[in-house]
């Protein structure tokens, strides 16, 4: 390869001579000449690469049974390959095109050689994360840490990068490199230990996609609620919801717990978990007159109707003594709230009908039996959502009278002092 380029890139500066140029301006021209060659040679090199990198592979991961190469394509790793091609060219033309000119040969050769050393490190790391994609699928590794297994490798290759590119520029060897970082890292831990700390949460935040600015987190810890206006090194600024501003230690998104509201604003509803307390003392069985006067409510009355129809036979084949309400099977008053509530959801307009919609009893109280609501608006807009959830308890709290239901309310202190 060594002769084939030395072809290339000598065979202009006899032509110039034999023209009568100056060996100076002979020269000159023909390192221009050369790098122009070099950089097209490079450019159609890297999309021969492209697309013979690209096509093999994509016959290839149709032709396998196993989704590594799907993921390998997916992580682009072909694409950075075809980059890495041209640059070895680079490398072995530069000392040929530079052999007159030490000082830019010394300078080009290095900046080309970082950039490898650079573009290896992606390569790899794409690798590893189509690797990472990959087990994730596998059930034997679902429940595995394989994001923290392959952060902790990157770390360590991105380590040696640097210590490779430092020993490039300035011609340290590797071990001395490394025994000189070794001996001065208490230091440089005690001087820097807000830096390293804050660099390293910051690594963990973007690789895990923690938080983006634009985020709506709550942290409790530090008076935080809010869009994430700014991400650093140090320190993650907050804009509140009343408009003041809290920054907090980028190092505590690590180590301490937070709320980001991301994947509720991304999803198809946000949630509206809330319940009323029904006085126990409220709750009886519904006889037929009861029966009859809720059938009036239109949302229950086909339900009523069928219901009354199975319980009246239910009991009438047992002979079961109707004259005790108790005996036999019976409908009460808060289960039929409870069913009315559940069809007035199912037809509110504002909430997603695709996701979870209940209205369950939770465990009694000493205020109450807690009645709740368990659905999704559609409208994730705060004000909006607080509008709608307003609308559906307006609705619930006027709704209980026409079930002969109460809800529980503490007595005011102007009434224990009458009694």
């Amino acid at each position: 390869m060594h002769k084939l380029l030395d072809k290339i890139f000598n065979f202009l500066y006899p032509i110039f001579r034999d023209w009568g140029m100056s060996r100076n301006f002979a020269s000159y021209i023909s390192l221009i000449f050369n790098i122009a060659i070099m950089l097209v040679l490079a450019y159609g090199i890297y999309y021969i690469a492209k697309f013979v990198l690209v096509t093999l592979t994509a016959i290839f991961a149709q032709r396998t049974k196993t989704k590594f190469d799907d993921y390998l394509i997916h992580n682009k790793t072909t694409k950075y390959t075809a980059y890495l091609i041209p640059f070895f060219f680079i490398y072995k033309a530069v000392p040929i095109i530079l052999d007159k000119y030490e000082y830019w040969e010394l300078l080009f050769g290095k900046i080309v050689g970082i950039y490898i050393v650079l573009i290896s490190l992606w390569i790899i790391r794409t690798i590893f994360n189509a690797l990472r994609d990959y087990l994730k699928q596998k059930p034997e590794y679902s429940d595995k840490p394989i994001d923290s297994f392959v952060q902790v490798i990157m770390i360590v290759l991105w380590i040696f990068g640097v210590a490779m590119i430092i020993s490039t520029l300035f011609g340290i060897k590797q071990g001395e490199l490394l025994t000189i970082l070794g001996t001065l890292s208490a230091i440089i831990i005690l001087i820097f230990r807000d830096t390293i700390l804050g660099f390293v949460s910051s690594v963990q935040v973007a690789i895990n996609d923690m938080v983006r600015i634009g985020d709506w987190i709550t942290m409790d810890k530090f008076g935080a609620d809010g869009d994430v206006i700014e991400i650093n090194l140090t320190t993650v600024k907050v804009r509140n919801f009343d408009n003041t501003i809290t920054t907090i230690p980028t190092y505590a998104l690590s180590s301490d717990s937070f709320q980001n509201w991301r994947g509720m604003q991304k999803s198809d509803g946000r949630r509206i978990k809330r319940h009323v307390l029904i006085k126990s003392s409220s709750i009886r069985f519904l006889n037929n007159d009861d029966l009859n006067h809720m059938k009036g409510i239109q949302l229950i009355t086909s339900y009523i109707e069928t219901r009354q129809a199975e319980i009246e036979k239910y009991n009438s084949l047992r002979g079961i003594d109707k004259s005790l309400l108790l005996n036999g099977r019976n409908m009460t008053n808060l289960g039929m709230f409870r069913k009315y509530i559940m069809q007035y959801l199912l037809d509110h307009p504002g909430l997603n009908k695709n996701m979870h919609i209940m209205c369950r009893q939770l465990q009694s109280t000493a205020h109450g039996v807690p009645l709740e609501i368990y659905v999704f608006s559609s409208d994730k807009r705060w004000a909006n959502y607080e509008y709608i959830m307003s609308d559906i308890f307006d609705h619930v709290m006027a709704s209980v009278i026409y079930f002969d239901l109460e809800i529980f309310e503490l007595p005011s202190q102007i009434g224990r002092l009458d009694r």
